[in-house]
């Protein structure tokens, strides 16, 4: 993660598209400026960060079902619910679903957990997410994306058609 430039996922683990599934890694950094702030003393990752990296995993589901010929923008965020706090440092794995996609929209169902020593997998938050799915604005802003794209691990096949 980056936070302070919202590239919240760092590597794809999972894609699936028969099943419209997706999984990402998703390192919460040691140190940010974010942390200066949010909290004092007592730093923990924003709620908001938290699903800014939902919608991102689901934007990478999506962008790869459409093979990158139509971009996902964030509208809407429904049953968000931060579950407990996460720390600096915290490996978190976000999953995401593919609830629907057509008539320009497509809406995900989004969870973040983390690895809980000997419990195991616990969860720290999840939500619903709505995206307006709209041509790419520009090339230069869909070429980004394709550079992104091969950074998280989106396979290359997947680009080709783009």
């Amino acid at each position: 993660m980056r936070l302070e430039y919202f590239q919240m996922v760092d590597r794809i683990t999972r894609l699936d598209l028969e099943s419209r599934l997706i999984a990402a890694s998703c390192q919460v950094p040691d140190q940010s400026p974010v942390f200066e702030g949010h909290f004092p003393g007592h730093p923990i990752l924003p709620g908001t960060l938290m699903i800014e990296t939902m919608a991102q995993t689901g934007g990478w589901l999506i962008l790869a079902m459409l093979r990158f010929t139509r971009m996902p923008f964030l509208m809407q965020v429904e049953k968000a619910k931060m579950r407990c706090f996460v720390p600096p440092g915290q490996l978190l794995t976000s999953e995401v679903s593919l609830l629907h996609d057509g008539s320009g929209y497509a809406v995900v169902k989004g969870s973040i957990s983390t690895r809980d020593g000997a419990l195991g997998d616990r969860k720290v938050a999840d939500a619903e997410v709505r995206y307006g799915v709209v041509p790419f604005p520009n090339d230069r802003m869909r070429d980004v994306m394709l550079q992104a794209a091969r950074r998280v691990g989106v396979p290359e096949s997947l680009l080709d058609a783009a």
